[in-house]
C-alpha cells in the first residue's frame, strides 16, 4: 500500500511539475498483450495524414514531431517524470496527438497518471504478466483502468470543437466485451472473424486479399488497403489504426496512405539481409500468443517443403515461469527446428530456463541433437540456427527485437543487437562459402 502511495504521489508531482501537458494533446493509449508497438506506429502514421504533428512513446521508439529515435531504455512506459517531460516536448513541438503504448506494469505504478486519454485501444489479452498482477482477472481489470477512467475527465477542446472520448477494441478476443462495456462518446470494434457487432458500436471487418514478400493487401469497410510490412497478424494492428483514423474523421484514402507508408517497425518482423538465399527475421515475440501467430504467419512466406528454424528463449528473474514450457511446445509444434538460447537471464540459471522451454519442445515431438538444440550463449544459438538453413528457408530470431543489451547476473548488461549479430554471422558464413567456392572445397558453418 505504501509503495502505491509513493508511485501515485510521484506521478501527480511530475504531472504538475511539467505543466499538465496532456491537456494540450489528444492522447491515444494502446494496451494489450501483443501488437501494441506496431499498432502505435500505424496509428501515428495515419494521424500524420490529418496534417498534424504526432508524438509517440512505445517499446521500440520515441517520436516528437519530425524527430524519431530508438527507445534504448528497455521499458515500455518510462518513469513518470520522463513521460511528462516528453509530453511537454510534444506540446512545444506543436504536436496535436500523442500515441502512448500503455503497459499493465506502467498502470500498476501509476505511470499513466495525468495522461488524460481521449482514445483507448485494446488489441488482445494473453496471460503474459498475470503472475505480476496476482492472476489473469486482476491483469484484465488493471488494463481496464484506462477505459474506466476515460469519461471521468472533461472533453478537451481543439479548434473550438470538443474531442470525443473513443474506445476501440478487437472483438476477436474473448475479453473485448469487458473493455467495450465502459462509457465513451464513440465505440469501434475491429475483427477478422465477426462481421457483426453490438448496437452503438461501429465494426470494421477485415479480409486479407493477397500476400507477397514485402507485405499484403486487405479489405476493410469496403475499401482496399496495403500494408508494406510482413505478417498477416499485422492486419489486426492496421484495423485498429483504421478505427482511430475514422474516429478523427480522416478519409479512407488518407488512412490508406498512412498505412502503406510504414515500411518497417524495427525489431518486428524485421528482415536481416546479407545476400543469403534464405530469410532471416528478427521479431520481439516473447510469449505464447505472439509466437503462435508469428510462426503461423511465416508458413505463408515460404514454399512447401521449406523449413522454419526458430530461435526462442525466455526472460529470467522469475518472470512468468509458467509460460516457458508452453512456448517450447508452440515452437516444437509449429517450426521445423528449435534452437533455445538465453534472452535476459538476470539472476536465474540460464540452463534451467532453457530446459523448461526444451521440455515443452520435446512434448511436441522434437528430439535433442536432431531438431532441438540448446545453445545458452545467444550468439552461438543464432549461429546454430543459421547453420541449419538452406535455400528458401526462414530463420526467425525471437524474444528481443531491438533490445540493446542482455541482462545477466548481478545486474550486468552486455551490449547487444540481434540484428547486428545476425548480420555479422551471415557475412562470416557467406565469406567462408565464397572462399570455399574459389578453392573447390565445401565448408560448413561452425557455430
Amino acid at each position: 500500500m505504501f509503495k502505491k502511495f509513493i508511485h501515485l504521489f510521484l506521478a501527480r508531482a511530475a504531472y504538475i511539475w511539467y505543466g499538465r501537458p496532456a491537456r494540450d494533446l489528444i492522447v491515444v493509449g494502446v494496451t494489450g498483450t501483443k501488437g501494441k508497438t506496431t499498432t502505435c506506429r500505424l496509428i501515428a502514421s495515419v494521424l500524420e495524414q490529418s496534417g498534424h504533428k504526432v508524438g509517440v512513446l512505445s517499446t521500440v521508439e520515441f517520436q516528437v514531431g519530425e524527430k524519431r529515435w530508438l527507445n534504448d531504455k528497455k521499458m515500455t512506459m518510462l518513469g513518470r517524470g520522463q513521460i511528462q517531460s516528453m509530453l511537454k516536448d510534444m506540446v512545444k513541438a506543436g504536436c496535436r496527438y500523442a500515441v502512448v503504448e500503455t503497459s499493465s506494469e506502467g498502470i500498476l505504478q501509476y505511470r499513466h497518471y495525468g495522461l488524460l486519454y481521449d482514445i483507448v485501444v485494446f488489441t488482445n489479452l494473453g496471460t503474459e504478466h498475470s503472475e505480476r498482477h496476482g492472476g489473469f482477472e486482476n491483469l484484465k481489470r488493471d488494463k481496464g483502468k484506462i477505459f474506466a477512467d476515460l469519461m471521468k475527465t472533461k472533453n478537451k477542446i481543439f479548434g473550438e470543437q470538443p474531442v470525443s472520448k473513443v474506445i476501440v477494441a478487437n472483438i476477436d478476443d474473448p475479453n473485448a466485451d469487458y473493455y467495450l462495456q465502459f462509457p465513451a462518446d464513440k465505440k469501434y470494434s475491429f475483427s477478422f472473424k465477426s462481421p457483426n457487432t453490438k448496437e452503438g458500436i461501429q465494426n470494421i471487418a477485415g479480409k486479407i486479399l493477397s500476400t507477397d514478400d514485402s507485405g499484403l493487401d486487405f479489405e476493410a469497410d469496403n475499401f482496399r488497403f496495403r500494408l508494406n510490412i510482413l505478417g498477416e497478424f499485422n492486419v489486426n494492428n492496421a484495423l485498429a489504426a483504421i478505427a482511430v483514423g475514422q474516429s478523427q474523421n480522416i478519409s479512407k484514402e488518407k488512412i490508406a496512405a498512412g498505412l502503406s507508408s510504414v515500411k518497417l517497425v524495427e525489431g518486428r518482423m524485421e528482415l536481416v539481409n546479407a545476400g543469403q538465399d534464405f530469410k532471416v527475421i528478427v521479431d520481439y515475440a516473447h510469449e505464447p500468443m505472439s509466437l503462435t501467430e508469428l510462426f503461423q504467419s511465416l508458413r505463408h512466406l515460404i514454399d512447401d517443403g521449406r523449413k522454419i528454424i526458430s530461435v526462442i528463449g525466455s526472460d529470467g528473474g522469475g518472470r512468468d515461469k509458467g509460460k516457458r514450457a508452453k512456448m517450447g511446445e508452440i515452437a516444437g509444434r509449429l517450426t521445423d527446428f528449435v534452437v533455445i538460447t538465453d534472452v535476459n537471464c538476470y539472476d536465474e540459471e540460464p540452463v534451467e530456463i532453457a530446459e523448461m522451454l526444451a521440455k515443452g519442445a520435446r512434448e511436441a515431438g522434437k528430439k535433442s541433437g536432431i531438431d532441438l538444440f540448446v545453445e545458452v550463449d545467444r550468439r552461438e544459438g543464432i549461429a546454430k540456427a543459421i547453420s541449419l538453413a538452406t535455400a528458401g528457408d526462414v530463420v526467425v530470431i525471437t524474444a528481443k527485437g531491438t533490445e540493446p543489451f542482455i541482462a545477466v547476473y548481478g545486474g550486468a548488461k552486455i551490449p547487444w543487437d540481434d540484428r547486428r549479430v545476425a548480420k555479422e554471422i551471415l557475412k562470416e558464413l557467406l565469406s567462408k562459402n565464397s572462399a570455399s567456392s574459389e578453392s573447390g572445397d565445401t565448408v560448413a558453418w561452425q557455430g
